[in-house]
Protein backbone atom coordinates (compact mmCIF):
# COMPACT_ATOMS: atom_id res chain seq x y z
CA UNK A 1 0.00 0.00 0.00
CA UNK A 2 2.82 2.37 0.83
CA UNK A 3 4.43 1.68 -2.52
CA UNK A 4 1.27 2.73 -4.36
CA UNK A 5 1.07 5.99 -2.41
CA UNK A 6 4.74 6.65 -3.08
CA UNK A 7 4.24 6.03 -6.79
CA UNK A 8 1.25 8.39 -6.91
CA UNK A 9 3.21 11.13 -5.11
CA UNK A 10 6.11 10.72 -7.53
CA UNK A 11 3.78 10.92 -10.54
CA UNK A 12 2.13 14.03 -9.10
CA UNK A 13 5.46 15.77 -8.50
CA UNK A 14 6.74 14.87 -11.97
CA UNK A 15 3.53 16.32 -13.41
CA UNK A 16 4.16 19.58 -11.59
CA UNK A 17 7.66 19.64 -13.04
CA UNK A 18 6.34 19.04 -16.55
CA UNK A 19 3.86 21.91 -16.24
CA UNK A 20 6.52 24.26 -14.84
CA UNK A 21 9.17 23.30 -17.42
CA UNK A 22 8.21 25.93 -20.04
CA UNK A 23 8.27 28.66 -17.40
CA UNK A 24 11.67 27.54 -16.11
CA UNK A 25 13.05 27.28 -19.62
CA UNK A 26 11.78 30.71 -20.62
CA UNK A 27 12.81 32.54 -17.47
CA UNK A 28 16.11 30.81 -16.67
CA UNK A 29 18.34 33.53 -18.12
CA UNK A 30 15.77 36.28 -18.53
CA UNK A 31 16.35 38.25 -15.36
CA UNK A 32 17.26 38.16 -11.72
CA UNK A 33 16.75 35.27 -9.35
CA UNK A 34 13.87 37.05 -7.64
CA UNK A 35 12.06 37.53 -10.98
CA UNK A 36 12.62 33.86 -11.78
CA UNK A 37 11.26 32.81 -8.40
CA UNK A 38 8.28 35.15 -8.78
CA UNK A 39 7.37 33.66 -12.17
CA UNK A 40 7.57 30.15 -10.69
CA UNK A 41 5.33 31.18 -7.79
CA UNK A 42 2.78 32.63 -10.20
CA UNK A 43 2.59 29.36 -12.17
CA UNK A 44 2.63 27.04 -9.13
CA UNK A 45 -1.16 26.98 -8.52
CA UNK A 46 -1.76 26.08 -12.17
CA UNK A 47 0.94 23.42 -12.00
CA UNK A 48 -0.45 21.94 -8.79
CA UNK A 49 -3.86 21.54 -10.45
CA UNK A 50 -2.54 19.59 -13.44
CA UNK A 51 -4.70 16.50 -12.74
CA UNK A 52 -7.86 18.63 -12.92
CA UNK A 53 -6.70 20.30 -16.12
CA UNK A 54 -5.91 16.92 -17.66
CA UNK A 55 -9.33 15.59 -16.67
CA UNK A 56 -11.10 18.58 -18.23
CA UNK A 57 -9.13 18.19 -21.46
CA UNK A 58 -10.02 14.50 -21.59
CA UNK A 59 -13.72 15.17 -21.02
CA UNK A 60 -13.81 17.93 -23.67
CA UNK A 61 -12.34 15.58 -26.26
CA UNK A 62 -14.75 12.75 -25.46
CA UNK A 63 -17.82 15.02 -25.62
CA UNK A 64 -17.08 16.27 -29.12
Amino acid sequence: MGGIVTLLVIIYLVGIGVVLAPTVHGEWNAGTASEFFQSILQQLPVAAAWPVTLYHHMMDRSAG
